[in-house]
């Protein structure tokens, strides 16, 4: 008898005989795809778990419309016929040479089953198993024989370490024999040639290397595949990988063919500032609808450190993101750019190599290749490593998983889950080189979007519109790359001093009467609180720019008592204006009626009609050239009643309760895109908002959906600078890149869960990387009940967000700290006492944020990157030097803390900790976050109180840790906290602290800023003191102390030196 091995491999031998004899279809499909099904007998059922109903038609009949995508309007056009590429029947004779050889093949495929069956019923069994889940295993049990048909198919060479049959040289801008010479120079890949009537090379190893062909994978299976001209191979891994977690695509099954051309360079012009290149489409096939034959690609040189290209239709007018970007007054010459830029003709792909380490930061030449649709542009990269962050807004890590997992970018009112998209789109990485160095590389593109990852690792990604708008950026570290990020979008806006203080809200308090009640049992508690906010239950019927003169008649006298006490006040304003009011009664509407600034109908003409707490409402357009006359004529009436203090802007993504809009959406190629992601929630982009035909004054909605609360946030901005005419925040739910340059942004709708807690830290830690440090979360939970436990550990960490804030929901109990039980209260206190202590520190650093970008919020692979500190995300630093380690489980009274090489020191009991890079087990009591300052740095502190107000009137301290040397440094910046511009007009302090062996010094390097009162330094404490000094001298006078000699501190008190003079301190 035959044994089950020999079986299967004549089983394979005669279909790849047959494979042979049938040659390349007429169609150009590789016929391997055809033969595999006949081998696995896999029906189209066995993809079903992929596919959904058939689209809902909303009740708008489809009317041509006049204009395109492309063009600079942007609005819908029909979509009839359109999806007959997704869903046209294979053709019975595809793929075929001819019915005798598809009859033969079939018939003797039967015979060879029915031998099979008779000699092995054991087999037969088993069989359907190798089909169904592992076909691949199943068509390579024998290698000679798929080598011998990998042969007959392709006759290059095959490279491993890139896709097969893909031989890649790179080659660089160069420096030529002259001075001053450079060239741009190609290098072609060496490939199967692929034309009209080529076979797809389908034999990907390994099966990292698979692009996916069939991203909407709802609607995946053979037939559809193989109509796109794609390869079809299922693998297990696919149904493992999908197990895990909903955003896993797994490997796809259907993917582009190794010899997949896409675009070729026809022609190259270059400078020593850039090149331009133009692109042809190099097969008349499709894969999407409208794909663009003539494609233009410029290359620029920004800086040295930044690189841009951009790759679009030359010949048609496409939206392009209308943000402000800042670009270089002067070009950088190739020769003093720390990259080098190198590109494959054919296929088309670029590569960036850092200069300094020739490491290679970004390729899309071995990535997913480019494909440019009218609705549909792909193009991926290569990744230096798998450590890749950012890419938000999302509910996840902070290190992204790229083990073939999804991202959706389509801002949706979401209360934050994991694998959804959520509130904002910012669709930049920083990603880590194995030799610890980091780039980022931004796309600045606005419609929707899915980005895909790949344990290549590779990142794909996928939008619905505009163009391939890209900047690379080269550090070399983290904080470089963020602080050019941030050189292009703009730099985060310096917040006034008050905002760092503790703010209390909630959605609930109902009247008045209970307001007053909570801000003087918070007073009576002496815990720190600075400004007072409220929801919609404030609001006269839920109407923007109103309060309720019943529930809330005295709110005025109550923000009039906010500020006597040095406190202050910020109201909610929706996204959203109520539609009907009666008519003249309602100025937020009657305006915006009569100034023509609400989102349009395409149908009628007429403003929008959707649904938010108001009931029937319009949608102002932020981005037309009246919205700020608009927005700031009501916002400055409401301010001559209510004089709040700075704008909470929520509800902006634009939220919507109906689909669309209150008529629905028409059905055409803008509402029902070609593009259906899967990584959207619902992938239906007009769930949750307005319809994306909506018309703005300068796009489609489909085109601006994801910048409606940056432009909110930004009109905002510009009305409190001009009606206040001193700084203010605003603190928006939905955002963009760029938002830090005009608000700040919380995490939206949370529960009050341990979890949701611990998700906190990768969002701060995410927003620094995008620009917008002054970012936090509803502390103690929005939505459910929180425990005491939960509140006083989420106080702990929440006391380290740059913004802080409690918030809680409707009818859930109250949460604000002096609600609960003196215990409790004194937990709290404590912690925020240790906060307020710490604001100077704070402020320098959203000063140096605000002056150069950088982050405020620092992971811990920030200061030492390593394969540990790449994955910590339940501990982090405010700026370099205080390492923060919270307690994120309940009922644990210790913590795991990783401690990176140098000294550390306890910041409340200055006791060393000397770390090779290692972890420790630390104590947490009920009312202790773990707080560590590093070895060499100063940090200035001040005396806390109840208010910032009062605690700014108060004397300074510094926190002095020596390094192994002996020797620290520090700085502060201080001015009167709310006025614009103060560097530029000098009116600012700026201190330079510096620690030796046995002395403290400062230097003054500005002093513009004259205090109501002096600034005085009263105390100092000094760790890593080795010997107990006889004597402490304070600019030559005795200083009263005392050392520790256990934990070697030296505490110094009882000073009153001047912070506008310099001063030394020494010990001896």
């Amino acid at each position: 008898m035959t044994s089950q091995k020999d079986d299967v491999e004549h089983l394979i031998r005669s279909s790849v005989q047959s494979i042979d004899s049938v040659g390349v279809n007429s169609s150009g499909r590789d016929d391997v795809s055809t033969v595999s099904l006949s081998i696995a007998s896999l029906a189209d059922s066995t993809t079903n778990l992929y596919e959904t109903r058939p689209h809902k038609v909303a009740n708008k009949k489809s009317k041509p419309v006049n204009g395109a995508l492309g063009t600079s309007k942007g609005f819908p056009v029909d979509i009839q016929g359109e999806r007959s590429v997704q869903e046209d029947d294979i053709d019975e004779n595809d793929g075929h040479n001819g019915k005798k050889n598809d009859k033969t093949f079939f018939v003797g495929v039967g015979i060879l089953f029915s031998i099979f069956a008779i000699t092995s019923a054991f087999l037969l069994i088993i069989l359907p198993c190798y089909r169904m889940f592992n076909l691949n295993a199943l068509l390579h049990s024998n290698h000679t024989v798929v080598r011998q048909y990998q042969e007959h198919l392709v006759s290059s060479s095959v490279s491993r370490s890139g896709p097969p049959s893909v031989v890649v040289k790179y080659h660089e801008l160069i420096q030529g024999p002259g001075p001053g010479h450079q060239s741009l120079v190609y290098h072609q890949k060496h490939h199967h040639q692929h034309s009209e009537k080529a076979a797809p090379v389908c034999d990907v190893h390994p099966n990292e290397q698979r692009f996916d062909c069939y991203p909407d994978y709802y609607e995946v299976n053979q037939r559809n595949c193989l109509s796109r001209g794609c390869c079809w191979r299922p693998t297990m891994d696919r149904f493992l990988s999908q197990s895990d977690s909903n955003n896993v695509r797994g490997v796809p099954f259907c993917y582009l063919p190794v010899n997949y051309s896409g675009y070729g360079i026809i022609q190259v012009n270059q400078s020593r500032t850039g090149a331009t290149m133009e692109l042809i489409k190099t097969s008349q096939s499709s894969i999407w609808p409208e794909e663009v034959r003539m494609l233009k690609v410029v290359i620029t040189y920004e800086t040295p450190q930044r690189l841009h290209f951009k790759i679009f239709d030359p010949e048609n007018t496409r939206y392009e993101v209308p943000i402000d970007v800042h670009k270089p007054a002067k070009l950088t010459d190739i020769a003093n750019c720390d990259y080098v830029v190198s590109y494959v003709k054919r296929p088309f792909g670029l590569v960036v190599r850092r200069k300094s380490t020739k490491k290679v930061i970004f390729n899309s030449a071995v990535a997913a290749p480019l494909i440019f649709a009218d609705q549909y542009l792909q193009i991926g990269t290569l990744l230096s490593t798998k450590y890749v962050y950012g890419l938000g807004e999302h509910r996840d890590s902070f290190l992204i998983n790229v083990d073939w997992t999804s991202r959706g970018y389509w801002a949706r009112d979401q209360s934050p889950r994991p694998n959804t998209n959520l509130y904002g789109v910012h669709p930049f990485y920083l990603n880590m080189e194995d030799d610890n160095n980091a780039h980022g590389v931004f796309l600045l593109n606005s419609n929707a979007m899915q980005i895909d990852f790949q344990p290549q690792p590779s990142v794909t990604y996928r939008t619905m519109g505009g163009v391939l708008d890209f900047y690379v950026f080269t550090g070399p570290t983290p904080n470089a790359v963020v602080q050019q990020y941030t050189e292009l979008i703009g730099r985060p806006f310096m917040p006034p001093y008050w905002s760092l203080g503790f703010h209390l809200c909630r959605w609930g308090y109902n009247n008045s009467a209970t307001m007053k009640a909570v801000i003087k049992r918070m007073r009576d508690s002496k815990i720190p609180y600075d400004v007072q906010w409220n929801d919609i239950d404030s609001m006269d019927k839920k109407l923007d720019w109103t309060y309720d003169h019943n529930l809330f008649a005295d709110l005025p006298e109550i923000v009039k008592d906010l500020h006597a006490h040095g406190q202050h006040y910020i109201m909610i304003v929706d996204g959203a204006i109520s539609s009907q009011q009666p008519k003249g009664t309602y100025p937020p509407y009657d305006n915006g009626l009569v100034d023509g600034v609400f989102i349009i109908d395409p149908e009628d003409g007429k403003p929008l009609v959707g649904q938010v707490w108001p009931g029937d409402t319009v949608f102002p357009d932020f981005l037309h050239p009246k919205a700020f006359s608009y927005w700031y004529k009501v916002a400055a009436d409401f301010h001559k009643q209510i004089p709040y203090d700075g704008i909470w802007a929520d509800m902006n993504e634009p939220s919507n309760f109906v689909a669309g809009s209150e008529d629905g959406c028409l059905y055409n190629n803008l509402n029902y895109p070609p593009f259906n992601s899967p990584a959207i929630l619902g992938s239906k982009l007009y769930e949750k908002t307005i319809c994306p035909s909506a018309a703005h004054n300068i796009s489609s909605h489909y085109n601006l959906h994801n910048l409606y609360g940056y432009s909110n946030t930004k009109i905002s901005d510009m009305v409190l600078r001009k009606l206040l005419k001193k700084r203010s925040i605003v603190i928006s739910r939905s955002t963009f890149a760029g938002i830090g340059v005009h608000g700040g942004h919380w995490s939206g709708d949370n529960h009050a869960t341990w979890d949701d807690m611990y998700y906190s830290i990768p969002e701060m830690l995410n927003f620094q990387l995008f620009g917008a440090p002054m970012i936090g979360a509803d502390i103690c939970g929005f939505l459910d009940p929180t425990t005491t436990e939960l509140c006083v550990r989420w106080t702990q960490v929440g006391a380290f967000y740059p913004f802080m804030r409690n918030h809680n929901g409707w009818n859930f109990p109250a949460q604000d700290p002096a609600i609960f039980d003196t215990r409790a209260q004194g937990a709290m206190r404590k912690v925020l006492l240790t906060r307020y202590s710490l604001l100077p520190y704070l402020y320098t650093l959203l000063h140096y944020s605000h002056q150069d970008g950088s982050a405020v919020v620092w992971p811990l692979f920030f200061i030492e990157p390593n394969e540990e500190t790449f994955k910590i995300d339940r501990q982090f630093l405010w700026g370099s030097d205080l390492m923060i380690s919270p307690v994120l489980k309940p009922k644990t009274f210790s913590t795991k803390a990783y401690f990176p090489k140098g000294l550390w020191y306890d910041f409340y009991t200055g006791n060393m900790i000397s770390s090779a890079g290692l972890y420790m087990f630390l104590d947490a009591p009920w009312d202790k976050i773990n707080l560590h300052v590093r070895g060499g740095a100063i940090i200035p502190t001040i005396e806390p109180d109840v208010t910032t107000t009062a605690s700014r009137k108060k004397k300074f301290s510094l926190f002095v840790a020596a390094d192994s040397n002996g020797t620290s440094r520090g700085e502060l910046f201080w001015d009167d906290g709310e006025s614009f511009d103060t560097v530029k007009t000098g009116k600012y302090t700026h201190l330079v602290f510096t620690g030796a062996q046995n002395n403290v010094t400062s230097e003054v390097l500005a002093s513009g800023y004259s205090p109501p009162t002096e600034l005085y330094l009263g105390h100092v404490l000094v760790c890593g003191v080795a010997k107990g000094p006889h004597q402490v001298l304070a600019n030559s006078k005795p200083a009263k102390f005392m050392w520790f000699p256990n934990s070697q501190v030296l505490n110094i008190t009882n000073m009153a030196l001047s912070l506008t003079h310099p001063f030394t301190i020494t010990w001896s």
